[in-house]
């Protein structure tokens, strides 16, 4: 995993199962039709684990250089386009591993008509230890992660002091991590980890932050809600 000194990731436990599931129409006429302009497409890790790697250049992928947003996990594009949107100022990368949401993003960035999104059918982790540049991320959106509720499969959820270490590495200093989780355990697991960490500070003192307005409520929040289960949300800075 990520550690202090080496910010290497070692990608044996990962935090998504890569399932089949099945592409619409919509879907795949819109991953034909958009995936030239706006999905970028990940280098394979070398074969010589020491071989020195070219950062992404993130200035070229956006066309100009702006402050960056990154979201892991943003499923169909419900909360992420609008929020791209509001920010025209910022460029905004977004790490998905299935391409049925894949496609799904791409149609609504297309009608949306905004062009300072970019999509990454990566893993996350990874990228961030070998494609991204130090002190390169302005904020960080982890919106309801997976949150594998059996016990034995928490090693895998994505937010852990490895992960944690990393994110610190790759954010600029006074860069905000936002994070949110309808998992009471996952959400206290989440807290743990970063209110311990020595280059992350809660933004709120009683801890829990209150639900972000600039978060566009999903069908996913909402059957959370419905289903009784609390959202919990978080906010960091980067000391």
């Amino acid at each position: 995993m990520v550690g202090h000194r080496t910010g290497q990731v070692r990608r044996g436990i990962v935090s998504f199962v890569r399932r089949g599931g099945r592409i619409t129409i919509a879907q795949q006429r819109n991953l034909d039709r958009y995936s030239d302009q706006w999905v970028i497409e990940a280098p394979a890790p070398a074969a010589d684990p020491a071989a020195p790697v070219e950062p992404l250049d993130l200035t070229a992928i956006f066309g100009r250089e702006a402050p960056l947003i990154v979201e892991i996990g943003p499923g169909m594009g419900e909360s992420l386009v609008p929020m791209a949107a509001a920010r025209p100022e910022a460029s905004v990368l977004a790490f998905e591993v299935y391409q049925p949401s894949i496609g799904s993003i791409l149609g609504k960035i297309a009608d949306a008509g905004i062009d300072n999104l970019r999509v990454m059918e990566a893993d996350a982790a990874d990228v961030l230890a070998r494609l991204l540049p130090a002190d390169s991320i302005d904020r960080l959106w982890t919106f309801f992660p997976d949150p594998w509720p059996k016990k034995k499969h928490h090693k895998r959820r994505l937010v852990d002091s490895s992960f944690a270490d990393l994110v610190a590495a790759r954010m600029k200093r006074h860069g905000i991590w936002r994070l949110a989780t309808d998992w009471e355990d996952y959400a206290g697991q989440m807290r743990e980890v970063l209110d311990d960490h020595p280059r992350f500070v809660n933004e709120f003192r009683e801890g829990w932050a209150p639900r972000w307005e600039q978060r566009p409520m999903t069908r996913f929040e909402q059957r959370g809600i419905t289903a009784g289960r609390h959202i919990f949300d978080l906010s960091y800075r980067r000391r």
